[in-house]
């Protein structure tokens, strides 16, 4: 990696070779993603002046460029004494040309618009403003920085693991003289995380210097990393199965596909992963498959533990809307706890790229005739109503077509109400529902497949839907029930506020909710006697476990034809999370989590809207849909929900494991992995390995479990990987997480995913994995 500090002075010739040393690893590194030569690479890897944005005040050059591992970007600090600023291209969520951030909204003017673009960035990690000296520059600064993220997001794991490994060890060769010392290489191993004893990487390093030089170099590193990066697991599977020449024949990788895997393979199926994997020209011709094939075979999709035929969107989106899990936020506007944090747009945005289809919507009266949200009688910060709905309608439907719903928390005086109406109805335009799809009064809901594209507002509603369809759609009163949610945001310390049991409505505001009217939730027998389709409630955690846990069966007929939202009890003041599981169970759709938490409620909600093209929607299993069905989760019967399996699951090993602690002399990880189950009670489990000392390289388990299974449809697998302390709580690794209906049986490998949810790039976990019938 360049530095951009003042470096011991050169002659001109020693220069020379410095400079076409960086040459040759930038053009290594463009290599290695499929960038060789690549002009937008060459743009990023020269770099140029940027105004980076604070403030109004506060607007400073900046030469920002790409280092020469082509995976960091980086830009000098003004001050001597501190360190250079740097980034991961890994660590990039999107870029957004314009001003599609809080900062450029408020800091620079309107004309600017298309100098202007933002890096926005994973997790908390503060966005990244800048202005171009013109439109062209912006624009290419955009195209080139997308150009990178997209190659490197598309390299399969052992490219990512390849690439990562080299970086390591460039950022070991101390003197950038392409060689490396027993010292660097020690240095190297404790980057990789891998703890070995000074004879252990003595003994290596003379294995691998034949030239008995004292160094490694050219080949003798490239035998170096041949023998790190031996998988032995690997070999002995690949030996096990290639007895054609010691090489996989098609018949040879059938018999493999056939036995360990369990798929529906034949032989055109077989040949077409040879043609696909197998990197040796030879061995392509000859219809066999190298060991460095297989291992590209294990390490792409086609050997995840994913069903890569979930990745896209196969489920029938013709239903009624109730009869979809959808993904929902809560407080969607807040970005930390729910009593100071900062609300911002910019959460909006979060949750909608992460395909979650229904958001909440805090509304207060705010200053100068504008309502704003924010979380009432607390000290989050504010922003505008309108604001949220611009960035929602820009937002709404990039990573999925299928409708939003904005559910709506009312605190507005009717005059601001009228504003709200006016906003909904002018920004979002035709892509909102104000009136019911057909002619008739309809007796249930349209599909997601009819509503693409489309916003539906959840709110209260001053008359029955039917008004529309008659001469008389006059309003008997103009005085609503308060919602359950607002009534209840007072608990817990929160600021009191006098009991207020209603509130004025603007009939402009009640015309446009029309699929989700809000009401008071009477009991499942009064719901079924006087609750029209369209009319759905919203239940605090605490009534929704209770009604699950002592009427399972009623609630899941109440969600066939109505809709419920879960909300979080407002005790949660630091936005932590209930466990989402028990309401999928009972078929509740709106399931609302604070997306700005990570936690483990949020992997699994990950996991549950994985699948079906990641759009938000998830049809229910038939026997939450069914209106004969008898189902209980918490009471299990005969039925065809009980489809009584066995999931066996072996961890196997580990990869690139990536360092916690990387400033403090424990940093070496000592991982375990966790394997857990969730789903209804009986299939609730966990079980775990031993952890292994010193190694987040290549750490190896050889662990078998079992959990029994009896509603494979509703459960969840989740894998998650710890740094095991005896003196404190574990440390946090990764996690992977997905329904069990979407994994592929035999050897896998496993992604890692962050607390966040975000991929670890070249980190991962491998098993043998087998659902089986109960014997």
């Amino acid at each position: 990696m360049s530095c951009f500090r003042l470096r011991p002075k050169r002659t001109n010739s020693e220069e020379q070779v410095w400079q076409n040393g960086l040459k040759k690893v930038a053009q290594d590194n463009g290599k290695l993603l499929g960038l060789e030569g690549d002009v937008d690479l060459q743009f990023l890897l020269k770099g140029g002046d940027l105004l980076k944005v604070r403030s109004r005040s506060w607007h400073k050059n900046r030469f920002l460029k790409l280092m020469e591992d082509c995976r960091t970007m980086g830009y000098p600090s003004q001050k001597f004494w501190k360190r250079d600023k740097t980034f991961l291209i890994d660590d990039i969520e999107s870029v957004r040309k314009g001003r599609q951030s809080d900062g450029l909204q408020k800091y620079t003017n309107a004309s600017e618009e298309e100098k202007c673009f933002s890096i926005i960035f994973r997790g908390h990690k503060k966005n990244l403003d800048f202005m171009a000296t013109s439109q062209e520059e912006a624009h290419r600064w955009v195209t080139s920085l997308e150009k990178l993220i997209n190659n490197m997001h598309n390299l399969n794991k052992q490219q990512k693991s390849e690439h990562w490994i080299i970086n390591c060890m460039r950022k070991s060769d101390k003197n950038n003289d392409n060689k490396m010392t027993l010292k660097e290489v020690k240095h190297f191993l404790r980057q990789i995380n891998i703890q070995v004893d000074d004879a252990y990487a003595a003994d290596i390093f003379k294995k691998c210097d034949t030239s008995n030089s004292g160094t490694l170099e050219d080949l003798e590193i490239k035998q170096f990393y041949d023998l790190l990066t031996q998988r032995e697991e690997v070999d002995e599977i690949y030996n096990n199965y290639a007895k054609t020449e010691g090489e996989m024949s098609t018949s040879d990788l059938l018999n493999f596909l056939l036995n360990e895997q369990r798929e529906q393979a034949t032989t055109a199926s077989a040949l077409k992963l040879i043609e696909k994997y197998e990197p040796d020209e030879t061995a392509k011709q000859k219809k066999r498959m190298t060991k460095d094939g297989f291992l590209m075979y294990l390490n792409h999709e086609d050997g995840s533990i994913y069903n890569p035929a979930h990745s896209a969107l196969y489920q029938d989106m013709s239903q009624p809307l109730s009869h979809y899990f959808i993904s929902s936020s809560h407080n969607t506007y807040l970005l930390e706890d729910q009593l100071k944090g900062p609300s911002s747009t910019e959460a909006y945005i979060k949750a909608l790229m992460k395909s979650c289809r229904c958001v909440e919507l805090d509304c207060w009266d705010g200053p100068n005739g504008e309502p704003i949200i924010y979380h009432g009688y607390t000290l989050t910060s504010r922003i505008l109503f309108k604001d949220v709905i611009r960035v929602i309608k820009e937002f709404a439907f990039k990573t999925s077509e299928y409708p939003v719903i904005l559910s709506l928390e009312n605190h507005c005086t009717v005059e601001q109400q009228k504003v709200m109406a006016h906003h909904l109805i002018s920004i979002l335009g035709d892509a909102l529902v104000t009136k019911p799809l057909g002619n008739t009064m309809p007796t249930d809901f349209p599909s997601p497949e009819e509503l693409k594209g489309k916003f539906l507002i959840k709110g209260k509603r001053l008359n029955k839907l039917d008004a529309m369809f008659s001469n008389n759609n006059t309003v008997e009163e103009e005085t609503v029930s308060e919602e359950d949610e607002a009534a209840d945001c007072k608990e817990n310390g929160e600021k009191a506020k006098p009991k207020k049991t209603k509130i004025k409505l603007a009939k402009q505001l009640s015309d446009i909710v029309i699929y989700c009217k809000s009401v008071h939730f009477g009991g499942f027998e009064h719901a079924k006697d006087s609750q029209a389709f369209y009319e759905m409630s919203s239940l605090k955690e605490s009534k929704a476990f209770n009604l699950a846990e002592t009427s399972g069966t009623a609630f899941i007929h109440h969600n066939m034809d109505k809709l419920t939202r879960i909300y979080p009890a407002g005790s949660r003041t630091d936005s932590s999370n209930y466990n989402p599981v028990p309401m999928w169970n009972v078929g509740c759709q709106i399931v609302a989590l604070n997306f700005q938490t990570p936690s483990k409620e949020m992997h699994l909600n990950q996991g549950r809207f994985m699948p079906n093209g990641f759009c938000g929607y998830i049809l229910k299993p038939q026997f939450q849909r069914s209106l004969s069905s008898q189902f209980n989760p918490n009471r299990l019967t005969n039925g065809p929900w009980l489809q009584q399996k066995t999931l066996h699951v072996m961890v196997i090993s580990a990869q690139q494991l990536p360092k916690l602690n990387k400033n403090k002399n424990k940093s070496i990880v000592d991982p375990l992995v966790r394997v857990e189950v969730h789903g209804v009670p009986a299939d609730n489990g966990s079980k775990e390995t031993h952890h292994i000392e010193n190694n987040g390289f290549n750490p190896s388990w050889n662990e078998s479990f079992q959990f029994p299974i009896h509603v494979p449809e509703l459960a969840l697998l989740r894998f998650v990987l710890e740094d095991h302390d005896a003196a404190s709580q574990n440390d946090f690794i990764g996690q992977y997480c997905l329904p069990l209906a979407s994994i592929q049986n035999g050897y896998r490998h496993v992604p890692l995913l962050t607390k966040r949810g975000d991929v670890i790039a070249s980190a991962g976990l491998f098993v043998h994995v087998m659902l089986v019938e109960q014997q």
